[in-house]
């Protein structure tokens, strides 16, 4: 009975934890160990959401992304490390690796550390560019922080930007639903390729730009990396396994001193929050993959015919039966998981598709079958005029949320002898039925009146007489 009761505490303890969706093994790579102290408020927000981390060094010998063949973590955080490379265990190549076994990983910056050649390998295969000498530096002369950095503007304020798509919602939210800006310490921007796996989650104001600090002041306006909003803050790449990178380029941002810490803008004497608690929260959260991640619960498809025999799933149609498509898909937040709703603007689509898509059909929410941790979504269609092997297709892949790709195949056969409809059923071949029914009546006609009409008789001979 106590075996019992220890395990149900055990597994409430465990229920009562939020983790990721997909484990909640993180591998943290500092400089040093004890670098973990900048971050204890960053980090005990992972621990106190579920997460068991390990903390190692790029020199350390038990460091390793994989054992035997399989993930030996499910992600990993990689902090500035002073030395140029990251050894051999974390080389490019097994970075993406990690990313391709469906790992994820989430790389702060720092313009007061170079960035190691191991990250620039990785963030080059995703198509992330940094300035060439990899310590560039963020300015903005009108948006910055004027209590920490008066003189060098280095600290900027990155006002709130438009609504982000599901899955970063809310980013520059504070605790009271107010929007706030966001601190951006001595970071490092990068610039993105035009991949459609890449994202921009935070962008710099208008009135940024990016130059090296090691160069003299008059060379700055010369040969610029980029400026304003070619320049993203914060980027996230997310991968067709759903594997998800994030690349911060403040790591200051991260600790202790920019967490919960209030800023003053330019020109102005009251001091006002950031957002940078939220911003740690989420952008880890997707990273992560504890938001933003979608899930397909079950899909049916059946014949919507009077009298049919609705059975779920069949393997063959006929052409021009009449078809229910159904799928649940769910959403994980957090903790749970919870019914997925479509944004505003947005479409979930379903494809009947052979070579190329004969239907393209927006799918329909069915409330009335919703439950508490999934929403259903239904189209009912003909099926088209073309027997062949057709593929009922799923494609919904949007930035910040996980790629929903599924795909069920089935046969569509032509019709039966005896399952065409009758001609006098179609009334187009009602004229052709008429002209048949005329030729026959008046070739009966004909014949009777050549069978009963009596042929005339020849004229009686006549004799000469002399």
């Amino acid at each position: 009975m106590k075996s019992l009761i220890s395990f149900l505490l055990l597994l409430l303890a465990a229920v009562a934890q939020a983790v990721s969706s997909t484990g909640g093994r993180l591998l943290a790579v500092l400089d040093d160990v004890a670098d973990k102290a900048s971050y204890s408020k960053f980090l005990g927000s992972l621990e106190g959401r579920g997460f068991t981390i390990t903390y190692e060094t790029p020199k350390s010998e038990s460091l390793s992304l994989f054992h035997l063949g399989e993930r030996a973590y499910d992600h990993v955080i990689l902090f500035p490390i002073k030395t140029k490379g990251l050894g051999p265990n974390l080389s490019p190549n097994l970075l993406v690796n990690f990313v391709n076994a469906k790992g994820n990983i989430l790389v702060a910056l720092s313009s007061e550390i170079t960035t190691s050649t191991s990250i620039v390998g990785l963030l080059n295969e995703l198509d992330i560019s940094l300035p060439a000498d990899r310590t560039g530096l963020v300015v903005d002369h009108f948006n910055y922080d004027a209590a920490s950095a008066a003189d060098k503007h280095d600290v900027v304020l990155v006002p709130a930007q438009g609504p982000l798509r599901p899955g970063l919602r809310d980013l520059f939210t504070g605790p009271g639903g107010d929007k706030l800006p966001l601190a951006f310490p001595r970071g490092v921007g990068q610039v993105l390729g035009a991949g459609a796996l890449l994202s921009p989650v935070v962008r710099a104001p208008h009135t940024a730009y990016s130059y090296n600090p090691k160069e003299q002041a008059e060379s700055v306006s010369d040969d610029l990396f980029a400026s304003g909003a070619q320049l993203s803050l914060v980027s996230a790449f997310q991968a067709r396994n759903s594997a998800r990178v994030a690349v911060v380029g403040s790591a200051e941002m991260l600790s202790d001193k920019w967490l919960g810490a209030k800023v003053k803008r330019a020109g102005e004497k009251k001091e006002v929050a950031t957002a940078n608690d939220e911003f740690a929260k989420r952008i880890s959260g997707w990273a992560f993959q504890e938001i933003g991640v979608l899930r397909v619960n079950w899909i049916e498809h059946h014949l919507n015919e009077a009298g049919a025999v609705n059975a779920s799933n069949p393997k063959i149609y006929r052409i021009k039966n009449d078809v229910i498509y159904s799928i649940s898909v769910s959403e994980y937040v957090w903790d749970k998981w919870t019914p997925y709703t479509v944004p505003a603007g947005d479409e979930l689509q379903l494809e009947f598709s052979m070579l190329s898509p004969f239907h393209r059909l927006n799918l329909s929410p069915v409330p009335a079958e919703a439950t508490a941790d999934a929403s259903v979504y239904r189209v009912a269609f003909k099926l088209p005029d073309q027997h062949g092997i057709f593929n009922f297709m799923v494609n919904y892949k949007r930035p910040f949320l996980s790629n929903v790709e599924e795909k069920v195949t089935v046969s569509v056969r032509h019709m039966a002898h005896n399952e065409w409809p009758r001609s006098f059923v179609i009334s187009g071949a009602w004229p052709w039925i008429a002209g048949i029914g005329v030729t026959v009546t008046g070739w009966l006609a004909f014949c009777a009146l050549w069978m009963f009409s009596q042929p005339v008789g020849k004229a009686a001979a006549v004799k000469k007489t002399q």
